[in-house]
């Protein structure tokens, strides 16, 4: 065998070597095996790189590839003539080829392709089995590292994967909590109207004799929303409406219902939320009530005591009269005097106060707020701004905060009507402190008050409605020692509405 001859075998059987060793690798690693989760948390076919690879044994793997390929060297330089141990290489190149960048790796191929020339007993150094052997180490140097980037790659993908199913878990977990502990009533169904789920609030407002709302129809609960969906089917809802329910023993509520509706793979379906109104509605109708006796008993008052005034001028009429000779003892006279007595006794009657005193402590800024939200839409409708100025600072005040509204809600839709008119249509609000007292100040560009003497009394002739609205609010303001004045402008209207805060003394109901 000639010296070129034995070159080409050598070469042929380090890189048949290589490749039957990576081979063999490749099988042990990426073999059949199932992909289970092991103890450390590694799973199962990257088991074998998991300690041998890890970024902490990094050190410690290149010093042991160190020292195999000085023990390698030292080998193959002993051992007899034509026997080479140039495959060893490959050990300490798979080991710190998982740490080195691909420059270094082929480095070291290199290094041991040189070493492998040098100390074997091959014949004379071979610039191409040199360069061979260099492609073969450099090829096993990449694999590995490529494996190992891959595998690193995966790990941390599926530690990625399971902590964003974590997370989705502990979301479902909170989103589960939430709807079971939500006082609203919460209900999902499908297309046909039949309850997928409800929570506990949904069985105690629709079914409490029942365990579960699973499988019944919504038509018998919520006629409306079971037509909603038979009749948009088809459409993607976001809304919400009022309709009339019904429990399973029949008796009927006021229920506010928000829904909307979602395509699935199964088909379409709704999700709602469900609120029992009645309560609600009962104690608004009777707040309604409470302050239409209000307004009607100020209003009663106010008409008595004009009433009053006119009935004493007839007395004194009557008195004078009544010195005229032979007048006393006409009948006619005397039934005017009789008239004119009933007449005062009517008048003198007024109706009770309500035993319930609502003068309360009340914070303005909730009821501005509140305001704001009621008539700004209105304004803007109408093309006119609304302007607020409100000081943060505010101090309480004694007031009945519903009537403060009504007050508050007179003023500006007044303001309303009178800008409707005028090329400028600016409406300013402006609330501020001075000496335990609260002063709100309503500043319109309007056309101006003509008779301002006249504005506080009842049956307005030439009023938009009745004439009534500023005598009530002056009236609910007088109640809690506030008052409603009407303040002089160069141009436009100013009301202002003044209240005692209340740090002074609580003022009496009447």
């Amino acid at each position: 065998m000639d010296d070129k001859s034995y070159r080409s075998n050598m070469s042929r059987g380090i890189g048949q070597s290589s490749m039957d060793y990576l081979s063999a690798r490749f099988s042990l690693s990426f073999g059949q095996r199932s992909c289970r989760r092991s103890k450390s948390g590694v799973y199962g076919p990257f088991v074998d790189f998991s300690f041998v690879y890890a970024p902490k044994n990094r050190a410690r793997s290149l010093s042991v590839a160190a020292v195999l390929i000085f023990l390698i060297a030292v080998i193959d330089w002993a051992t007899k003539p034509y026997v080479s141990l140039g495959l060893l290489y490959l050990f300490p190149i798979m080991l710190a080829g998982g740490f080195l960048s691909r420059p270094q790796i082929l480095g070291l191929s290199l290094f041991c392709a040189i070493l492998h020339e040098v100390f074997s007993s091959l014949p004379s150094p071979d610039i191409v089995r040199t360069a061979m052997v260099t492609v073969a180490f450099t090829g096993t140097g990449f694999f590995v590292a490529e494996m190992v980037r891959n595998r690193q790659l995966m790990v941390s993908h599926l530690q990625e994967v399971e902590e964003q199913a974590r997370f989705r878990r502990d979301a479902e977990n909170q989103l589960e909590m939430l709807i079971e502990t939500s006082p609203a009533a919460i209900i999902t169904m499908d297309s046909n109207g039949t309850i997928i789920r409800g929570n506990e609030a949904a069985r105690q407002l629709l079914a409490p004799d029942d365990r579960s709302l699973t499988g019944h129809s919504v038509r018998s609960y919520l006629p409306d929303l079971y037509a909603a969906v038979r009749n948009y089917d088809s459409k993607i809802l976001r809304t919400a409406m009022q309709c009339k329910g019904q429990r399973q023993n029949g008796e009927a509520f006021l229920a506010a219902t928000w829904f909307s509706t979602y395509k699935t793979s199964t088909g379409s379906k709704l999700a709602a939320i469900v609120v029992d109104l009645s309560e609600d509605l009962r104690d608004r109708e009777e707040l309604s009530l409470n302050h239409l006796l209000t307004n009607a008993r100020l209003l009663v008052g106010g008409v008595c005591h004009e009433i009053r005034n006119l009935c004493s001028a007839v007395s004194v009429v009557q008195k004078n009269l009544s010195h005229v000779n032979g007048l006393s003892e006409n009948r006619d006279f005397q039934a005017l005097q009789t008239l004119t007595e009933g007449l005062t006794k009517m008048a003198s009657m007024e109706l009770r106060p309500s035993p319930e005193n609502r003068i309360t402590p009340v914070d303005l800024r909730p009821i501005l707020d509140e305001l704001r939200i009621l008539v700004e839409t209105s304004f803007t409708e109408a093309g006119m701004s609304v302007h607020w100025s409100v000081s943060e600072q505010l101090p309480l005040v004694w007031a009945d905060r519903y009537g403060l509204l009504q007050v508050f809600l007179n003023i500006t839709r007044n303001s309303l009507r009178a800008m409707q008119s005028t090329a400028e249509k600016d409406l300013t609000i402006t609330a501020s402190e001075n000496h335990e007292r609260v002063i709100v100040r309503f500043e319109d560009t309007g056309p101006g008050v003509r008779e301002p003497e006249r504005l506080f009394r009842p049956f307005q002739s030439d009023a938009d409605v009745n004439g009534l609205g500023l005598y009530i609010s002056k009236a609910i303001l007088q109640t809690v020692h506030g008052d409603l004045r009407y303040e002089p402008q160069k141009q436009g209207s100013c009301f202002s509405a003044t209240l005692v805060a209340a740090t002074a003394a609580k003022p009496t109901n009447g």
